[in-house]
């Protein structure tokens, strides 16, 4: 990191004092309660600019149904289920969330996206999935997830333990950027911004490194450049085998 660099980053972390002092005395929290309302509306607006793409990519969950059987998913960090309109009709949908807030949302999506069935919604983070049976799920899905969770090694772990055999991960996340571009700089500079904004979201993140590295049997990641504004622009998206 450069001295510039160290020196823009001090200075917005001092800029975000207030933040941390209220993260501190525990007031951070009543943020919580706001946050899926921000979500669903940027979640509406990211559907918009990214329908092609998603489209395009959960085409292929139907493809990993068990022959004969329901087609099973389960989303981690479904927010307020703006992806339920790209998943296969009949399929079963379990919904896991760490905030509880996120529900009423959810049931305005469920109620118009009829074509699915509904199996429940797991107040969970995606690093603890222990209310989810061993290879029970055939695909798992994660948008803009990983970028906020506490550990990406073991939600991927718990990702590949509830998946069945020959099931698959299914992800579209953002990222760092690469290296000497305004976008890397940038990201770690506003970085504590974002983080209480984003509510604990990290954009200088290399995903894609620990999804290769989760041990999955075949991985099918590209990188692209989303229609967002600079900080989120880059992204990966794909699926990954067991």
């Amino acid at each position: 990191m450069s001295v510039f660099m160290k020196i823009c980053c001090f200075v917005v972390n001092a800029l975000c004092l207030p933040f941390h002092i209220l993260k501190a005395l525990g007031l951070y929290n009543a943020y919580k309660r706001v946050f899926p309302f921000c979500v669903h509306q940027i979640s509406v607006k990211y559907n918009k600019q990214m329908y092609d793409k998603k489209k395009e990519l959960f085409r292929k969950v139907s493809d990993f149904s068990r022959p004969g059987g329901q087609l099973t998913i389960l989303e981690i960090g479904c927010g307020s289920g703006t992806n339920f309109e790209f998943y296969p009709p009949g399929c079963r949908v379990i919904c896991t969330d760490p905030n509880p807030n996120f529900q009423k949302y959810l049931d305005k999506n469920m109620s118009v996206n009829d074509h699915l069935v509904y199996d429940r919604f797991l107040v969970a983070s995606g690093e603890d999935l222990s209310s989810v049976a061993d290879g029970s799920v055939d695909a798992v899905v994660c948008t803009l997830v990983l970028c906020s969770v506490n550990s990406i090694e073991q939600t991927l772990q718990e990702t590949r333990r509830i998946l069945r055999p020959g099931g698959a991960f299914f992800f579209i996340e953002h990222v760092v950027g690469e290296e000497s571009t305004w976008t890397h700089f940038l990201q770690h500079v506003f970085q504590p911004v974002m983080n209480y904004f984003g509510d604990g979201c990290e954009i200088n993140r290399q995903t894609w490194k620990q999804v290769e590295a989760a041990g999955f049997s075949e991985v099918f990641l590209r990188h692209i450049q989303a229609p967002f504004f600079i900080l989120i622009r880059p992204h990966i998206i794909g699926y990954a085998v067991k």
